[in-house]
């Protein structure tokens, strides 16, 4: 046998050392491999949408040699939603800080692709770009989910910097498409979270609304044509309650009139349920609380996309009424451009939902209300004319409450039986303190009523209410005063001493007379609530007025003032753009 062979096969082969290439290739892997689980754990964190993706840039520096780094997530529209940036300076004066020009990001998004642009400087993307003394490079790559662009994710870095580095752009760019899918699914979830919270928040409203409206409006016609909800036995009142036993039975639009709290929607609601379509929807809306572009898709609807946040599609007011009922409160309020939309839902039962084209119609029992001179409207030009005919079929005037004095005391007795209710107290009036009250004027009718009744019985210290627990009492009644019409400059002050603590001295406050004497008028008693000048009111505001307004009051805090106008925060920026209304920086 070959010794010599034998030697040669047992002897173990020598290792060849690994080359270079294949450590940097290695070390490479591992890096990728660490950047990729450490984003994922951030990805994970249950936290708001705009902090993880600044999360994300930050650590990207960690990973890549890198001196700036930007995410930039697009809405519907296309404009940028959330910007999450690190390496930024936010130039001071700029209310909308875009890290990366507008021309990358739409060539990013219109082609779905990476970018890569070795030198900046020679680029026309970046021509209106501040350019650095030493070249910069970009790398920029689409953020998407189910092959939709959602954004971009971008870095730059000094091209020198790159000596000694192990990675390449191929390899950077390979890493921040795998990063951009994670945030792109990240981005996904959180919008379908979003707007399933954001229906389920809607079910939930309609849902307390209809519970609500079962047991709180429990309608049943007694004798008389009254119903339980409404209290009062006066002339006035059996002559409204008349009326409206006849009008229910048919579909005839209702116009109801009166002044401010004199219980209009409930007047509306006891027409609904004593009609045919009692099972169907009562659906309200207050016309004078919301801008013309926000009523505009309240009462018709929306189609997703048709304008900034508009991320789904909406149903409108009216088609949520189909087969019932819908009352259009401050009907008086709402603009002339609106108006001609309006009359062509009445008139034609159809309409478009906004951003739309298909036609849907409705069938629809309208009841209007306002406390407006809509005669005057009409004569000024305020108020269409062939609108006022179509809404004004069947008008019906509810009465103040100083044309019915007798009812006040049933009707205080009613509001401190639901106070009861709802406190689990036991209180009860003596008949000296509903002499009192009886006497007042209560220009702000039930409603102020309601008010003087909750107030009294939340303040008094025993289960009986007497003359000394009302504010009027001891002069404290706030109401009287703004409502006073003779001596304004007087109760204005007047108002400043009571907000100081001070009392009034007797006969400061408007009452009612005794039996036997004349009802004062309305016309020398109180101003009126048309007027501007009345100081109960400090004149109407527009909508860029309220939008102004509410921002002040919020500090300037978008979000803040969304929840004083009842929009969201996106409608309320894209209300300041559309005004012009400069955003104040504190």
């Amino acid at each position: 046998m070959n010794h010599s062979y034998v030697e040669h096969i047992a002897r173990p082969k020598e290792s060849t050392p690994p080359s270079d290439a294949a450590v940097r290739s290695g070390r490479r892997a591992n890096i990728s491999l660490s950047g990729i689980y450490e984003i994922s754990k951030i990805l994970a964190e249950p936290a708001r949408l705009e902090i993880t993706l600044a999360n994300v840039v930050n650590i990207l520096s960690s990973f890549l040699q890198m001196r700036q780094g930007a995410i930039l997530v697009l809405d519907e529209a296309g404009l940028p939603e959330i910007i999450a940036t690190a390496g930024y300076s936010h130039p001071p004066g700029e209310d909308h800080f875009m890290p990366v020009p507008q021309a990358v990001i739409d060539q990013i998004v219109a082609t779905a692709t990476p970018l890569v642009v070795q030198d900046i400087r020679r680029s026309s993307l970046f021509s209106e770009t501040d350019h650095a003394a030493s070249s910069v490079c970009f790398i920029g790559v689409p953020v998407k989910a189910n092959h939709q662009v959602l954004g971009t994710l971008s870095i730059d870095r000094a091209r020198d910097s790159g000596k000694g580095n192990d990675f390449t752009f191929d390899e950077d760019m390979r890493f921040l498409t795998m990063v951009a899918n994670l945030v792109g699914q990240t981005i996904r979830l959180h919008r379908i979270l979003s707007e399933d919270r954001q229906r389920l928040i809607e079910q939930q409203q309609r849902l307390e609304k209809s519970l609500e409206a079962q047991g709180k409006y429990d309608v049943r016609p007694r004798r008389g044509g009254k119903t339980n909800r409404i209290v009062g036995e006066s002339a006035a009142v059996k002559k409204v309650l008349e009326v409206i036993n006849i009008v229910a039975t048919t579909n005839s639009t209702v116009l109801l009139r009166g002044e401010s709290g004199t219980g209009k929607e409930l007047f509306a609601q006891t027409i609904h349920e004593l009609s045919t379509r009692h099972d169907k929807p009562f659906v309200k809306l207050n016309c004078a609380a919301l801008p013309e572009s926000v009523l505009e898709s309240e009462l018709f609807g929306h189609e997703k996309g048709a304008f900034t946040g508009a991320t789904s599609q909406r149903v409108g007011r009216f088609e949520f009424a189909h087969g019932g009922t819908l009352l259009l409160d401050e009907i008086g309020e709402i603009s002339p451009a609106f108006q001609a939309k309006l009359l062509r839902v009445l008139q034609e039962g159809e309409f478009e939902r906004v951003g739309g084209n298909k036609t849907i119609k409705v069938d629809v029992r309208l009841i209007c209300a306002t406390n407006r001179d809509l005669e005057e409207a009409v004569r000024k030009g305020e108020f269409r004319a062939d609108l006022y005919y179509r809404i004004s079929v069947v008008p019906v005037t509810l009465p103040p409450l100083r044309d019915r004095p007798g009812d006040i005391p049933q009707l205080a007795e009613s509001f401190l039986q639901r106070f009861n209710r709802e406190n689990s107290r036991h209180l009860s009036f003596n008949k000296t303190s509903l002499d009192l009250i009886s006497r007042c004027y209560f220009p702000g009718n039930v409603r102020e009523l309601e008010n003087c009744v909750q107030r009294t019985a939340t303040l008094t210290r025993s289960e009986t209410i007497g003359p000394s627990d009302f504010a009027c009492s001891s002069g404290q009644c706030l109401s009287a005063l703004l409502w006073k019409g003779a001596g304004k400059t007087g109760a204005a002050h007047a108002i400043d001493a009571l907000a100081a603590g001070h009392m009034l001295p007797a006969g400061a406050l408007p009452s009612r007379p005794v039996a036997g004497d004349a009802l004062p008028q309305a016309s020398t008693k109180t101003c009126d609530p048309e007027d501007p000048d009345c100081p109960a009111n400090g004149g109407r505001l527009t909508e860029r007025d309220r939008l102004v307004d509410a921002m002040e009051r919020s500090g300037w805090v978008q979000a803040k003032a969304a929840r004083i106008l009842g929009l969201t925060p996106r409608q309320v920026g894209y209300a300041l753009r559309r005004h012009n209304v400069p955003v104040k920086k504190f």
